[in-house]
């Protein structure tokens, strides 16, 4: 896949393709941008191009070919959830005192190393980057250039300053890339000594054109809705789960009629006995919240005038009337109340429960 593949934020990609070409590529790239908006596939390409074998002639900037031994390797590390989910489990499989000293990487090639962070606590941790700085000053075995990648900006406060070190005094022959969503997360530091790049949101319907030749089984409907729920992220669009949205959302809508209308709890109670305890119940719950904001988010925009900015329109007269039966106070305490239920379940409270407190209690509230 080469450079005219990605899709969106050409004259960033242009200008780093520039830089590449001009031998002037910084040591440090900060690439900044909304979850699903290309960072890390951008940085796969670039490591691509960097240590490509047979690079094609590509309107005189650099490029990769694909093909080559280097090109295919680096390729491998694509499918990121499921090379970090492969490592998981090899550290899992590992006797105790193993695991406990075993850090999770992602390398496909022997000169390209992905760093993501380190579950459970889900940060990039000290001995991550200590196992950075161990191989960073070695030449490359078998490209040009040494690429490391963090796929997070969630630092340690130890592995930050470990980092730091490095990016001091790097060496010629290596390249770090830190993919954020919020490049202030990152220690000002830290930020000094990179380039930041940042990759802006495409318009709707841009994301819909593309959507036409890649999702062509949802009609113009539902391409319209995961548009604006991507929020212009084209990597969110394309592997957006339309049926779990829809499911969560159908969900969702009973929880707020419940508390709205105050009527028979049944459906609430029988919807709600659905949300079991487990990794299964875990991820069904956080879609059900971020499904809960959004539609809290789209009522606020009604009450406010802008109902340009609703996302789920294909179901706006529902909106309408939720935004009618509320006011900006309950939206509020609705608000607050996930709050809760994400607190609670990070204390391990039971989810169902949890979810019948919320809905009941914005009944009780004047």
């Amino acid at each position: 896949m080469p450079f005219s593949n990605f899709v969106g934020n050409p004259e960033t990609v242009h200008r780093l393709r520039e830089m590449l070409a001009r031998n002037r590529f910084p040591h440090a790239v900060v690439l900044s941008g909304a979850h699903g908006s290309g960072k890390y596939t951008l940085a796969l390409m670039l490591a691509r191009a960097m240590n490509c074998l047979e690079p094609p002639a590509s309107d005189g900037l650099p490029d990769f070919c694909g093909r080559c031994s280097n090109c295919t390797r680096i390729a491998q590390a694509e499918d990121l959830d499921a090379r970090f989910a492969e490592a998981v489990e090899v550290r899992e499989n590992l006797r105790e005192t193993d695991k406990k000293e075993t850090r999770i990487f992602v390398q496909t090639h022997p000169d390209v190393l992905v760093i993501p962070p380190d579950p459970p606590q889900l940060m990039i941790k000290v001995d991550q980057v200590r196992h950075v700085i161990e191989t960073i000053y070695y030449r490359p075995g078998e490209a040009r250039e040494r690429v490391y990648i963090f796929t997070d900006s969630a630092f340690m406060k130890e592995a930050a300053n470990s980092l730091l070190k490095v990016l001091e005094e790097p060496p010629d022959f290596a390249t770090i890339f830190l993919l954020t969503e919020n490049p202030g997360e990152l220690l000002p530091t830290i930020r000094s000594r990179s380039m930041t790049f940042a990759l802006g949101a495409l318009a709707s319907a841009e994301i819909e054109a593309l959507l036409a030749k890649r999702r062509p089984e949802w009609n113009p409907k539902q391409r319209a809705l995961v548009a604006r729920l991507s929020d212009g992220a084209v990597g969110r669009a394309l592997s957006f789960d339309l049926d779990t949205y829809t499911a969560a959302r159908s969900h969702a809508l009973i929880l707020l009629n419940s508390a709205l209308r105050g009527s028979d709890h049944s459906e609430l109670f029988k919807t709600t006995e659905t949300y079991r305890p487990g990794a299964d119940g875990r991820e069904k719950t956080d879609v059900l919240l971020r499904t809960l904001y959004s539609l809290l988010e789209d009522m606020l925009f009604l009450q406010s005038g802008t109902a340009q900015l609703v996302r789920n329109t294909d179901i706006l007269g529902e909106l309408k009337k939720m935004a009618d039966a509320a006011d900006f106070a309950w939206i509020q305490r609705a608000s607050e109340g996930l709050g809760e239920v994400e607190r609670g379940m990070r204390r391990n409270l039971l989810r169902s429960l949890s979810l019948d407190a919320f809905a009941t209690a914005l009944e009780r509230v004047p």
